[in-house]
């Protein structure tokens, strides 16, 4: 990240920080939560910042950060692939869709791929348990899946960044 860039991250940092003057403890997540919104994830360099603010250490602030679902620690891609592993979509071979996107995109399950344009996720169920194995990629919805459709989903995606 160049100098620059880090300098405007932490002025924003500092700004939300500003809105919490007062420095308590249990401002931690609400902090957490708006430096999020800023980013679309939580910049290991605003950790610190936000530890010293809260009067927490770091390794507290990185374990509320690591306990929570809602945060995450690196960005997000340009679309977001979720593939539902419910009861209904493992029945119906949920599993080998999410191997096909981790095996075509490069990426296990939680993780970014390399060029920024897809994060691959599951989801405890989607409730479009009659299309089942289901995925969303970003807000779209897409049923009766096999693992031969993951190339031309991924393939669509691509050409629409």
């Amino acid at each position: 990240m160049s100098t620059t860039a880090c300098l405007c991250s932490e002025e924003k940092v500092l700004e939300i920080l500003s809105k919490y003057h007062d420095g308590k403890s249990e401002y931690l997540i609400p902090i957490l939560q708006d430096v999020q919104e800023v980013f679309g994830y939580l910049p290991e360099e605003s950790l610190d910042k936000i530890a010293s603010h809260v009067h927490l250490s770091p390794t507290k602030v990185f374990g509320v950060a690591t306990f929570y679902n809602q945060f995450r620690l690196i960005p997000m891609g340009k679309h977001t692939i979720k593939v539902c592993r419910g009861t209904a979509c493992h029945v119906r071979g949920s599993k080998q869709i999410l191997d096909s996107f981790a095996m075509e995109l490069n990426v296990a399950p939680g993780g970014t791929t390399e060029d920024g344009n897809f994060t691959l996720e599951t989801v405890a169920c989607i409730g479009a348990c009659s299309i089942a194995p289901v995925i969303t990629i970003d807000e779209d919805f897409h049923g009766h899946l096999l693992p031969g459709d993951v190339p031309k989903l991924i393939k669509q995606y691509k050409e629409e960044a």
